[in-house]
């Protein structure tokens, strides 16, 4: 069993005391076998000098979409549904086999390089295995799925699936990737969004994942065009109608959240429904602000995501973090969603909202080693006396500082090199992928696109 020593690293341990101090972690197979101020273990197969340098808990980014990383740029300036009718939906019909498995690729190097450990991704209707391959070759830990699209009349037909086949081939999936790796990789039900989803096709997931106990993830609430949609359908706000067909329990993990009601929050509350904050994409798409610290207040467990690259641009959590520790200062006051929570947001608490939170999330004994070492000595960063670290990292710091990344165990990226990834590859892949992609358009979509044009001159 393969070991490794890392000494002498300011180490962020964010366990229920969020003890900080400096010391040694040693690590054997993907468990974190002990933690002290000096340590000897001369024995280790890799020792690690990380002295002058922090470690902190993998970040956990608790909403992605791989499949469109390779969209980034092609949906810029738009607002939700038309970011989703013109753009977004045609390149998603539009994908393959080999596109899904680069654009999953190219989200993944990016998350790795910037001290993303976990996530949570939404994939497309067709090709999921290719991204969990991806997944998989990378070393990423991931809970994703299949997204689930049985209802929708503008939505290419490439998309378009029957109730009973969304289910099955969800089934699939879940037999054949649910639990991988000693369970780094494991399988949640991915319904798109209500106005995607007919309630049969709702109630069975639900049934489904109180039978096997897994998690479903979803998009609530991000528009209010999209809550007008949702109203008229069913005569209920989102996340009231997702209650009354059953799906708003613990396992339930909803995305953005930005337009809530009060009833909807205590359902939220009441359920253990767990909630992901977008900052970046929330912004970008000019969908509103979600009342964030109303949710801490009432101990919803609220994660941090970037979403997906076309309607954020990156993927990068340490930009997340900051945008949300910026964005709702000035409506509730400078000291709300100060440094220290929102890097429990990006730590143990989305590793909880994965339901992880007894595995990951925290640098303790018995837990996982998903684990980023920072070298914070630089000009952006200083000075470092008498300032929280913590307070550097979530203001100060960038991807450009993430120096390794460990995963279960495994180094997936050392002094800023991947070794999981071929970068030149994935590069060159992804914009032969996306190229591909837009040559076929229309007649994947099944009608004229509008914005073909636009889009095809932005291919390069």
């Amino acid at each position: 069993m393969k070991t490794t020593l890392i000494r002498q690293a300011e180490i962020i341990t964010m366990n229920q005391t969020e003890e900080t101090f400096t010391g040694d972690v040693y690590i054997e197979g993907d468990t974190i076998k002990d933690i002290g101020s000096s340590l000897s273990y001369p024995e280790a197969d890799h020792v690690i000098d990380a002295k002058g340098k922090v470690l902190t808990p993998g970040f956990v980014q608790t909403h992605v979409h791989l499949c469109q990383t390779i969209f980034r740029g092609k949906g810029d300036d738009l607002e939700l549904m038309d970011w989703l009718k013109k753009r977004i939906w045609p390149l998603e019909a539009a994908h393959d086999e080999e596109s899904v498995y680069y654009s999953a690729m190219l989200g993944l190097g990016e998350m790795i390089r910037s001290g993303t450990t976990s996530i949570v991704d939404m994939e497309t209707v067709n090709h999921t295995g290719a991204a969990f391959r991806a997944i998989e070759a990378s070393g990423m830990r991931a809970l994703s799925g299949k997204v689930m699209m049985d209802k929708g009349d503008e939505v290419p037909r490439a998309l378009q699936e029957t109730t009973t086949g969304s289910l099955q081939q969800s089934a699939d999936l879940m037999a054949a990737w649910h639990g991988r790796d000693n369970g780094r990789i494991q399988y949640a039900y991915s319904p798109r969004f209500v106005i995607s989803c007919t309630e049969e096709l709702l109630r069975e997931t639900a049934r489904l994942s109180r039978m096997h106990g897994t998690r479903v993830h979803t998009h609530a609430s991000e528009n209010l065009g999209e809550i007008d949609i949702v109203e008229a359908e069913t005569g209920m706000r989102n996340v009231v109608y997702l209650d009354h067909i059953g799906l708003a329990t613990d396992k339930l993990i909803l995305a953005h959240c930005v337009w809530l009601d009060e009833q909807e929050r205590r359902i939220i509350q009441e359920r253990g429904v767990k909630v992901t904050h977008c900052p970046g994409s929330n912004m970008k798409l000019a969908s509103g602000r979600a009342d964030i610290p109303a949710l801490l207040n009432a101990h919803v467990c609220v994660g941090l995501g970037a979403d997906g690259a076309p309607c954020n641009n990156n993927l990068d959590m340490m930009n997340e973090m900051r945008l949300a520790a910026l964005m709702h200062k000035p409506d509730h006051g400078p000291t709300a969603m100060d440094a220290r929570t929102v890097f429990r947001m990006a730590t143990i608490g989305g590793a909880e909202a994965m339901g992880l939170e007894n595995e990951i999330g925290s640098i303790e004994v018995g837990k996982k080693a998903d684990l980023v070492l920072h070298d914070l000595y630089d000009f952006h960063t200083y000075p470092s006396y008498d300032v929280d670290t913590i307070s550097r990292l979530v203001y100060s710091a960038t991807r450009a500082d993430v120096v390794m990344t460990m995963i279960h165990g495994r180094i997936v990226m050392e002094d800023q090199q991947l070794k999981t990834i071929d970068k030149d590859t994935v590069l060159r892949e992804a914009d032969s992928s996306i190229r591909r992609l837009i040559g076929r358009i229309p007649e994947l979509a099944g009608a004229s696109v509008p914005e073909y044009d636009q889009l095809s001159s932005h291919s390069g």
